[in-house]
């Protein structure tokens, strides 16, 4: 026994553990692998099924304590989860969706082509006409706009007494030399360590930049959900604040499954948009916007079945749950955005 306590009987009295043979043969072991496997899918077929057509039907099953037949909501969310952002940035990959939409316009090239039209040139006219072509050609292209000085020196800052920096070394000589009460406090001087080394690292290519910073954003879409999970439970505790039958644990199971179920729902969208794509079949958008109006209704339903209070009071605090949810993640955005910066 684990507990190593003597046994008396098929199981044991302290532990609980069955009395099993501790030796088990390879066909045990096999009919086991298999039990277990058959049994989760039992088990996630019949809870996807009720969660996708009784919307609530699962949270409230599960804090009235008949959980036997249904995947337990943290098992199922990390399941779901994982498929979800497995296929999402398989989708969305910020680096490989930038290459595939650049124009890819040599430099050198547009720079004897600019030369050549310019020598064709009859009056002042075309000359302008040609240099505004060249620059609209940059930009098309996403061709960094530095000069060769630029390109081989470092990147020059200046702080706010207006002196010039290049390095770190040379940022803290000159904070050294103001009055302590005049020096740059400790968010000023990170973000100035941090300029600098952004500053290095890219040398003024801004596309580069932005194209980093929004993969580091995007990779931390999982830690976002995450957050603004408990975030949004304690909304309706807050919304449901009277209902003291409800605990904030019920709030959170019930969030639980509106989240797992957000995430089947947009695999859907994310198969037909595929599907619409690869066969040039424009009507199958009408799933996209029938998973669209259906989902706004399963939230609405959800409410009512889980908490079971009139329409009319379901309604608003939906409005409310929407308006709230939605400061919330501009402001989670806000600050994964900011974050993101400090990750490349």
């Amino acid at each position: 026994m684990n507990c190593n306590a003597a046994l008396h009987g098929l199981y044991c009295h302290v532990c609980g553990q069955e009395n099993i043979e501790p030796k088990q043969s390879a066909w045990h072991l096999v009919s086991h692998f298999f039990y277990d496997v058959t049994h989760f899918d039992g088990k996630f077929f019949t809870t996807l099924k009720d969660l996708l057509i009784k919307p609530g039907f699962l949270s409230k099953e599960f804090i009235s304590g008949r959980r036997i037949s249904y995947l337990h909501p943290i098992r199922m969310y990390i399941f779901t989860s994982a498929i979800f952002f497995i296929v999402f940035f398989s989708i969305y990959n910020i680096k490989s969706l930038t290459d595939s939409a650049k124009i890819q316009v040599n430099s050198k090239d547009l720079a004897v082509a600019k030369k050549e039209a310019l020598s064709h040139a009859k009056n002042r006219e075309d000359s302008m006409s040609i240099e505004k072509t060249y620059s609209g050609l940059q930009n098309l292209s996403l061709i960094p706009q530095r000069d060769s000085s630029t390109e081989d020196s470092d990147i020059i800052f200046k702080d706010a007494t207006g002196r010039s920096y290049k390095s770190i070394d040379e940022y803290d000589s000159i904070q050294n030399t103001l009055a302590p009460s005049s020096r740059d406090g400790w968010m000023k001087k990170m973000i100035a360590y941090k300029n600098i080394e952004l500053g290095k690292k890219y040398k003024g290519n801004r596309q580069a930049f932005f194209q980093d910073w929004l993969e580091a954003f995007v990779h931390n879409f999982p830690k976002l959900l995450f957050i603004s999970l408990p975030l949004f439970a304690l909304t309706l505790k807050l919304l449901y604040v009277r209902r003291k039958q409800f605990y904030y644990a019920d709030h959170g199971i019930f969030a639980i499954h509106l989240y797992i179920y957000s995430f089947i729902a947009l695999l859907f969208v994310f198969g037909f948009r595929y599907l619409r794509l690869y066969t040039g079949w424009n009507w199958l958008l009408i799933f996209t916007v029938a998973i669209f109006l259906y989902t706004v209704y399963y939230f609405y339903k959800a409410m009512r079945n889980f908490y079971q209070q009139n329409w009319i009071k379901t309604f608003l605090k939906y409005i409310l749950l929407f308006i709230l949810s939605l400061i919330t993640i501009i402001i989670l955005f806000t600050v994964f955005f900011a974050f993101s910066i400090l990750q490349i």
